[in-house]
C-alpha cells in the first residue's frame, strides 16, 4: 500500500511525497460509553489509511481519494465544509489547525486505505489522524499527541456532523500492537492491557449494510442520555454525567419520568461495569468470561440502546449457539457495519465458510469476513 500511494502521488503530482499512516480500530467492550464520560477498551488494527503528502509554496490545496477516484481542490485561505464528503474530514482538521491559529500554506496529498468504509471500524477518525499527523510533520507544528486526538475529533463534530466521542481518534492515535487501550474517556488516562487471546482470534463480520438511522439516531441517543443525567442532577447536583451514576439512582429518578430514557441509560451505566470487570479478565487470560461479557454487551445493545438491526442480531444470534466461539456482539455506532467475534483460531475458515451461506440466504446479502490483528498507532512511514 505504501508504494502504491506513493507511485500515485508522483504520477498525480511529480514530486517525492511524505507517507503517514493510522489505523483502525476494533473496540473491545465499552460501545456508547465515551460520550457519557465513561470508559472504552479499543484496540488499534492492522487495517490503516495511507496519506501521502507534500507542501505546495502557494494556497493552492489539491486533494484526491484513490478509493474514488475523486479530486478535490480548494485554497487554504477559503476553507469551508464541502458537498464532497470524503474530503471534509482532511478539511475539517485543516480548519481545526486554522482556528487554533496555525498558519500554513498549500498542499498536495493523496488518500488511500485498506480500512473497509462503513464497517465501524472507524475508517473517518484513521483519516483524520492521517491528516493531522502529517500537517504536524511537514509543517513543523509541535503539536503533541493528545492535542492531535482532541482535534481530530474536534474535525468530526464540525465538519462530518457527527458528535463522536474521543475513542476512536485516542485509538487510532495511541494504538499499541498486543494491547487493547483502557481509556478513562473523562481525564484521558489510560492504560495498556494485554490482549493475548491464545487459541483465538478476532474476526469480524460485515453485514454489507449501513441504515442511514445510524448518524441521526447516534445523536438522539446522546441526547437521551444527557436528559437522563439532567434529572438526576435536579436531586444531586454533583452528578455531571452517567459516569456518575448508578442504577438505584436511574430507577429513583429516571425511570418513572422516562422509561426509554431509563433504557438507554441502564445500558451505559451497566456497560461502564461490565467493562471494569473485563480487564480483569484479560488481565488473567480468561477468554470465555470476557466472551460472556460481550455477548452481554450486544443484548444491551440491540434491547435497551436499541441500536442493532436484524443483520447484525442474525450473525450474534448465530454464533452465540456455537461452542468455539467465546463471544461477539455488534460494534460501532450501531445499524449496520461489523460484529467482533472471539473465535477459536482453528475453527474461523469453518466459521466463516458456514455463516456467510447462512447469512446470504437469510438476509440475500454477502458476507464480508475480516481477521483482525493488533497494531500500532499513527506513525509516518517514510
Amino acid at each position: 500500500m505504501k508504494e502504491k500511494i506513493r507511485n500515485l502521488f508522483i504520477e498525480k503530482f511529480a514530486k517525492e511525497p511524505s507517507i503517514f499512516r493510522s489505523p483502525g480500530r476494533v473496540n473491545i467492550l465499552g460501545e456508547h460509553t465515551d460520550y457519557n464520560e465513561g470508559f472504552v477498551l479499543p484496540a488499534a488494527i492492522d487495517k490503516y489509511i495511507y496519506l501521502a503528502i507534500s507542501k505546495r509554496n502557494d494556497d493552492s490545496v489539491n486533494l484526491y481519494a484513490a478509493d474514488f477516484n475523486e479530486n478535490y481542490s480548494t485554497d487554504i485561505n477559503h476553507i469551508k465544509r464541502s458537498n464532497t464528503q470524503w474530503a471534509n474530514y482532511l478539511l475539517g482538521v485543516v480548519d481545526q489547525l486554522q482556528q487554533k491559529g496555525f498558519t500554513i500554506s498549500g498542499f498536495d496529498a493523496v488518500i488511500d486505505g485498506n480500512i473497509p468504509i462503513g464497517a465501524g471500524l472507524s475508517s473517518s477518525a484513521a483519516v483524520e489522524c492521517a491528516t493531522i499527523i502529517a500537517l504536524n510533520s511537514i509543517f513543523n507544528l509541535g503539536l503533541a499527541r493528545i492535542e492531535m486526538t482532541a482535534m481530530a475529533q474536534k474535525a468530526e463534530h464540525t465538519y462530518a456532523g457527527v458528535n463522536c466521542g474521543i475513542m476512536d481518534q485516542f485509538a487510532s492515535m495511541f494504538g499499541k500492537a498486543g494491547h487493547a487501550i483502557k481509556l478513562d474517556c473523562r481525564s484521558l488516562e489510560y492504560e495498556y492491557v494485554p490482549l493475548k487471546l491464545d487459541g483465538y482470534r478476532i474476526v469480524l463480520l460485515n453485514t454489507n449494510v449501513k441504515h442511514n438511522l445510524a448518524s441521526s439516531e447516534y445523536n438522539i441517543r446522546r441526547q437521551q442520555c444527557e436528559y437522563g443525567v439532567s434529572l438526576i442532577a435536579a436531586h444531586h447536583p454533583e452528578i455531571k454525567s452517567l459516569r456518575d451514576t448508578t442504577l438505584e439512582q436511574l430507577r429513583k429518578y429516571v425511570e418513572p419520568v422516562d422509561p426509554l430514557t431509563y433504557q438507554r441509560c441502564k445500558y451505559v451505566v451497566e456497560e461502564n461495569n461490565r467493562l471494569l470487570e473485563a480487564c480483569k479478565d484479560l488481565q488473567e487470560g480468561n477468554i470465555k468470561s470476557l466472551g460472556e461479557k460481550m455477548f452481554k454487551t450486544h443484548n444491551g445493545l440491540s434491547y435497551f440502546y436499541q441500536v442493532s438491526c436484524k443483520e447484525l442480531d442474525f450473525l450474534v444470534a448465530y454464533v452465540s449457539k456455537l461452542p468455539y466461539v467465546a463471544g461477539a456482539r455488534m460494534m460501532g455506532g450501531g445499524f449496520g457495519g461489523c460484529t467482533i467475534n472471539l473465535v477459536e483460531e482453528d475453527k474461523v475458515e469453518e466459521l466463516i465458510s458456514q455463516i456467510s451461506k447462512a447469512y446470504e440466504q437469510e438476509m440475500n446479502l454477502p458476507l464480508t469476513a475480516y481477521i483482525a490483528i493488533t497494531g500500532n498507532g499513527s506513525e509516518t512511514c517514510n
